[in-house]
């Protein structure tokens, strides 16, 4: 990077700035200041040589490439594209810190530099510069809110994402973990009923050998479909871990969540796993355990309630719900 020139000596006009666009060409305090102002030459791949000065850099010919960009204050690694008339190093001068901003030239450019007492001056004599650096500053900030938004919204999707077991589309144990907890605490709180049904497929290691792995993942889904086409709008279906389900019934009663867990354990009865109708139903069965939150537990006594009366299902044969 090096000087060519002066504002002043050069063909450039005050028109040509968009931070100083409808001023007068001719006033003549712009001009003063603006005359010594030096415009240096970089070649493309060049990188602006920062001081320890706050500067306002203005393109006056070609593009540069601007990382980390002070203008929209996201230190994030964002690239943008400077244009001939656009300008970078605005926030520093006005916090009077250096410009943290990388910037570097993509093709042969010439740039305007500013100091920071020069930009003041500007100001204390243009209510044009101060007008357009404000309506800029309040665009730049529009912008980061706008990416900010946009971040925040696809973040909530991946972290929703991450809420989700791939295989059968139902919770998965870190939504388990996450919510049970504020469920049971919303319970006690409003002294509403919270019940909660395991489930598990019966004799999943057995049907895996027997029909292959494929038709073991099949087995699963046809189950998680049992539970989501069976369940209100408030209730939750969970992949508690392998073959293991879980329904969650807020604002259910005991009488109600074992009415719920007798009809889908039916309901799985005549889960459809193979395409061949020629194998006589049911394909698969469950058993299921019935558990309803008592005052004195919390979410880890309600699960082990619910698994002991799981095993006391299995140990009466299977294919049955206990409470």
């Amino acid at each position: 990077m090096k000087e060519i020139s002066t504002f002043g000596s050069s063909s450039y006009r005050i028109s040509d700035l968009q931070l100083l666009r409808n001023s007068d060409e001719d006033d003549a305090a712009i001009a003063r200041l603006l005359a010594r102002c030096p415009i240096m030459l970089l070649d493309a791949g060049d990188a602006v040589t920062e001081s320890n000065r706050a500067r306002l850099y203005i393109l006056l010919r070609g593009t540069l490439s601007v990382t980390n960009d002070t203008r929209t204050g996201m230190a994030d690694g964002t690239v943008s594209k400077i244009l001939p008339g656009e300008s970078v190093g605005e926030q520093s001068v006005l916090d009077e810190e250096a410009n943290l901003a990388s910037i570097s030239a993509l093709e042969e450019s010439e740039v305007l530099v500013v100091e920071a007492d020069i930009v003041w001056q500007l100001i204390d004599e243009s209510n044009v510069l101060a007008r357009n650096l404000l309506r800029l500053l309040s665009f730049r900030i529009r912008a980061a809110n706008a990416q900010l938004r946009r971040r925040q919204k696809l973040g909530e999707f991946y972290r929703q994402l991450s809420m989700v077991d791939g295989l059968t589309g139902l919770c998965n144990r870190a939504w388990l973990n996450d919510l049970l907890p504020t469920m049971v605490a919303t319970a006690h709180a409003s002294s509403s009923p919270l019940a909660l049904i395991m489930i598990d497929l019966d004799h999943f290691k057995q049907f895996n050998d027997s029909h292959g792995h494929q038709a073991g993942d099949e087995a699963l889904r046809a189950a998680a479909q049992v539970l989501s086409g069976a369940l209100r709008p408030t209730d939750f279906a969970v992949r508690y871990g392998g073959e293991e389900m879980m329904v969650l019934l807020p604002d259910t009663s005991d009488k109600v969540a074992l009415s719920v867990a007798e009809r889908l354990c039916e309901r799985m009865r005549q889960a459809k796993v193979f395409a061949d109708m020629r194998q006589p139903l049911p394909h698969i069965t469950a058993s299921f355990g019935v558990a309803v939150l008592r005052p004195d537990q919390n979410e880890h006594d309600l699960i082990a309630t619910a698994d002991a009366a799981l095993y006391r299902a299995k140990e009466l044969g299977r294919n049955q719900v206990v409470a």
